[in-house]
């Protein structure tokens, strides 16, 4: 699996920003950029790593992805990411524990919120 910190088809990824919007109580909906991504995946955990940060920020330790929408144009990779943010441990197979994830993202490289 490659790492957006050691590979990318231009070399070292370059992360050009989150754009977050609350959709709908608990619903929050990510926008980010970047360049320097080998696929899809890495731009994936930059929008995992934007949405465990916001989870955080507003007081809240875990958060469910709900869906990601990626696009590669001319060597810019976005994602269009949907996750729910929650106090507790929600329910299905694809949550996040926001500490942990966030603690993961530094170690990574990959900028939050």
């Amino acid at each position: 699996m490659a790492s957006p910190t050691t590979t990318g088809a231009g070399g070292n990824p370059e992360y050009l920003g989150v754009e977050t919007r609350l959709l709908d109580g608990d619903l929050v909906g990510f926008k980010v950029a970047m360049t320097g991504a080998s696929s899809a995946e890495d731009v994936e955990r930059y929008a995992r790593c934007a949405a465990a940060q916001y989870a955080l920020i507003r007081g809240y330790g875990f958060a469910r992805h709900i869906r990601t929408l990626t696009d590669q144009n001319g060597g810019v990779w976005t994602a269009d990411a949907v996750y729910t943010i929650s106090p507790a441990l929600p329910r299905g197979l694809r949550t996040i524990d926001a500490e942990v994830t966030v603690a993961d993202c530094g170690v990574s490289g990959i900028p939050t919120v």
